[in-house]
């Protein structure tokens, strides 16, 4: 099969082009036009008059929590075992699996010998981490979860936002550093 190349025409930039000035107006046109249409939507909601779509809103966050759906995908969490034990067993599936490489394990021989092998660090940096749920799917044990309970994620340094595996079981709990 043949495969034809053709050169592509690249349109002449006259001086009104190279200055911007046309895409800048555009720009604002459609700006101002969603301004001026919500305005008019928040103003019909005022004076009661019904039969016109509600206008955009901010929510006004922290003072309203921002309302997230169940399946939404926020914090780490790791599970346990009936004997409090962390559930995972260090496969490496979900560091494996990373696409953005956040995921840290540290593997060590298990005490019980019903288990091969179990975790010995478990490291996420939520800095990297881009929230695709990923590790969630891979992991064959059912030892990480991804909740919508803790959104509040921030912090002032980088070192806070990795999580290791007593802040990921819930056993102790995350206390971000105050700034400097």
């Amino acid at each position: 099969m043949a495969i034809t190349v053709r050169a592509v025409e690249r349109p002449a930039r006259t001086f009104a082009t190279q200055l911007y000035l046309v895409e800048v107006w555009r720009g604002l046109a459609v700006t101002f036009r969603h301004l001026f249409v919500n305005l008019f939507r928040h103003a019909m909601k005022a004076f009661g008059i019904k039969g016109y779509l509600p206008g955009s809103v901010t929510i006004q966050y922290p003072e309203d929590p921002a309302v997230l759906g169940k399946r939404a995908r926020m914090r780490h969490r790791l599970l346990k075992r009936d004997d409090s034990t962390p559930r995972c067993t260090a496969c490496l599936l979900c560091e494996t699996i990373c696409p953005a490489k956040c995921i840290r394990i540290t593997a060590e021989d298990a005490p019980d010998p019903k288990i091969e092998k179990r975790a010995k660090t478990f490291d996420i940096d939520l800095g990297l981490c881009v929230f695709c749920g990923y590790c969630v799917e891979a992991c064959p044990v059912d030892a990480i979860h991804m909740d919508a309970k803790d959104v509040e994620l921030s912090a002032y340094a980088r070192k806070d936002m990795i999580w290791d595996m007593p802040e990921l079981l819930g056993d102790k709990v995350k206390v971000p550093s105050r700034p400097v």
